[in-house]
């Protein structure tokens, strides 16, 4: 894909480049390209180095953080891209799905994860419940589009295109049109960039909030799911197999438990055979090939496919794939996931994240008579506003923006009288 002039691509038009906001004459990168650069040097991503993928960051330096796993979702995007390229009829030289958009959508779409994982997730949802919610796909779009970069007098997105903008919008059900049990949404503060991704039209009525409504993606944002969906699925058995989690003693209990089909029964073998012979990670490295060689192109129509090829195009999964993926995703969850271990851990950390969270909340609840606990940019936001939602909301950031270790430390530096200095950064 390398040597194909993105600049010459067809498969997107001006209405795929528009930015939020006019930006400065583009240099000798494309807009998908600076949409990428300014993710790639940004502190939101840095920060993903020390937030937990299933393991706690920093434990062991062989299992993977949220860095290293967007890391292998970037690449496993850009093969998914290469791939269609070189097998769809339907693409060319001059008419191509942008792997450097793919590129910058999976870098940016775990940026929103709050440290100690979904668990940390579930927390600051639960404590968020009467100010919008928490989720992290909802978080990411509110860092690319209104607080990436901290200024003189507060924090500003970084202006993305609107392709960029949809590739990371799994999600379009508003917090206030949420029912139960959907738990995926977006702040109700966020609509005008949904209005503004989908150039104000009303969805159909098919489309309705929930289910349907989020499962209706981009190209991109498709491709970024399952490259996603690809890299944790194999993965977070291989790093569970590493840690002694998942053992063929296990498996088999497992297996005696559920109900398989002879494919899934020898999907579960093909996991104990590798265990045996030592070969974990290079099996699980040959099914990503077979993960990418399981996707097509398909034409669709839809109230957007005038606009833009992004609608106009859909990835299509094989349902075999689809299959063995989710018996994965089953397998981590119940022997890993599950665990004693983890489930104490999870305990731990979710009695971290509310302490702290609670403790800020408290603080600015009079803001005349507030104390300085955050950063002077946060500290003067929340004193100038006069809405006490988005003063939550503000707090929710710095609380979502910690790494594991920088909120484990301030915890400790709040609640354990023999921890802290005066030159500690916060």
């Amino acid at each position: 894909m390398s040597v194909l002039n993105t600049a010459l691509n067809q498969f997107y038009n001006e209405f795929d480049r528009e930015t939020l906001s006019p930006r400065k004459r583009e240099d000798y990168r494309t807009p998908f390209q600076k949409d990428r650069d300014r993710i790639i040097y940004s502190s939101a991503l840095r920060r993903l180095q020390a937030k937990t993928q299933v393991f706690i960051s920093g434990e062991y330096d062989f299992y993977r953080t949220r860095l290293t796993h967007s890391i292998e979702v970037v690449q496993i995007g850009r093969s998914i891209c290469h791939f269609l390229y070189h097998n769809s009829s339907h693409l060319n030289e001059t008419f191509f799905i942008d792997p450097d958009l793919v590129e910058a959508i999976c870098f940016a779409h775990d940026l929103g994860h709050p440290p100690f994982g979904h668990s940390g997730e579930s927390t600051l949802n639960r404590l968020m419940s009467k100010q919008g919610g928490f989720e992290g796909n909802a978080q990411t779009l509110r860092i690319l589009t209104e607080i990436m970069y901290p200024t003189g007098s507060g924090r500003v997105g970084m202006n993305p295109t609107r392709a960029l903008l949809d590739g990371v919008l799994k999600y379009k059900t508003l917090y206030s049109q949420l029912n139960a049990p959907e738990r995926h949404f977006l702040y109700d503060e966020q609509k005008p960039y949904l209005d503004f991704v989908f150039a104000d039209r009303e969805f159909p009525e098919e489309l309705t909030p929930g289910k349907s409504l989020n499962h209706f993606r981009s190209v991109e944002c498709q491709i970024m799911d399952w490259a996603d969906d690809t890299a944790y699925s194999l993965n977070d058995i291989v790093d569970g197999v590493r840690a002694k989690f998942i053992t063929p003693y296990r498996l088999e209990r497992w297996a005696a438990d559920h109900p398989l089909t002879s494919q899934q029964s020898q999907w579960v073998e093909g996991i104990i055979k590798a265990i045996a012979e030592g070969e974990i990670e290079r099996t699980f490295s040959r099914k990503i090939g077979e993960f990418i060689n399981a996707c097509k192109l398909e034409k669709r129509t839809n109230f957007m496919s005038d606009l833009t090829n992004r609608y106009r195009y859909e990835l299509v999964v094989s349902p075999e794939a689809l299959e063995e993926a989710h018996l994965y995703k089953v397998i981590a969850s119940d022997i890993v996931f599950d665990s004693p271990q983890l489930q104490q851990l999870r305990f731990k950390w979710n009695y971290i994240l509310e302490k702290l969270f609670l403790a800020f909340q408290e603080n600015y609840q009079n803001i005349h008579q507030a104390k300085s606990l955050l950063p002077e940019v946060t500290h003067q936001a929340i004193l100038e506003e006069t809405d006490p939602r988005r003063q939550m909301r503000l707090i929710c950031d710095h609380v979502a923006g910690m790494t594991d270790d920088f909120a484990i430390r301030t915890y400790k530096r709040f609640f354990d009288p023999d921890f802290g200095s005066i030159v500690d950064l916060i």
